[in-house]
């Protein structure tokens, strides 16, 4: 999309974090965008903050996302551009202390969210987009967050890895899914970011994690991956691939 001036835009996970910059980046360029995310303190605030609008959504939960893409499209119209940043990131080993097997509960979540969701999302959105009229030579834009864990996951990321691993190997077919369509399927594996999560551990324990980044030597921003988006939006040959945003990083075990 050459112009994302007044196109409508979809963020999941918009109030905070990635997606959160993503939301901002897409409204300073003139989008329509409404956020998706279950934090309704922090998303009515950042919508009001960007211009935009929020609606409590969980991913997980198939009708709740049918009724809030029909919301957002009754308005701002059919959404051009998503970008899926819901997820959560949860540590267990396989086999824990005093040989305690890994709590299926929490790798199911895991999967449930981060892959499953982020299915649900795309597809819902997919099938409204594919019935309107294109701009140009395409009719929208998919941006899905994976991870660096994908490739290598650390020590107890076993639930993690799997469900980013499953973002980053569905993100070809569906690409090729809805080629038909004009709609692009774009993927990013972010390294070591700074995030709510992150911004909750020690000065130490952060400055640590980003030596660990060959270069820069710090960690990532929150707006070099908004800016990653707005590169892969306006760029129409960018299709099917995932990204890595990771400073040269490659994860050690632990």
């Amino acid at each position: 999309m050459k112009d994302i001036n007044g196109l409508a835009a979809i963020v999941t996970g918009g109030a905070s974090g990635l997606g959160a910059a993503t939301a901002e980046m897409l409204a300073q360029c003139g989008a329509k965008v409404t956020i998706f995310d279950m934090n309704e303190e922090a998303g009515a605030a950042h919508a009001d903050k960007i211009g935009g609008d929020f609606i409590k959504v969980d991913v997980t939960n198939e009708e709740n996302v049918a009724q809030a893409l029909a919301t957002a499209e009754a308005n701002h119209g059919v959404a051009r551009i998503l970008v899926n940043c819901a997820g959560i990131a949860t540590g267990a080993k396989t086999v824990g202390k005093e040989n305690r097997p890994h709590p299926l509960a929490q790798f199911r979540k895991t999967i449930e969210i981060n892959l499953i969701g982020t299915f649900t999302v795309i597809t819902h959105f997919a099938s409204r987009l594919a019935a309107a009229e294109p701009i140009g030579e395409e009719r929208g834009v998919i941006v899905n967050t994976a991870s660096v864990a994908a490739f290598e996951g650390q020590m107890g990321q076993a639930a993690y890895s799997a469900s980013k691993g499953g973002v980053v190997g569905m993100n070809l077919p569906i690409a090729r899914d809805l080629a038909q369509y004009g709609i692009r399927v774009m993927a990013i594996a972010p390294g070591i970011f700074y995030t709510p999560m992150m911004a909750g551990m020690p000065q130490n324990v952060q400055d640590a994690l980003g030596k660990q980044v060959p270069f820069p030597s710090r960690l990532g921003q929150p707006e070099e991956y908004a800016n990653m988006v707005q590169s892969i939006i306006g760029n129409s040959m960018l299709n099917g691939e995932v990204i890595r945003l990771d400073g040269a990083i490659r994860m050690q075990p632990r």
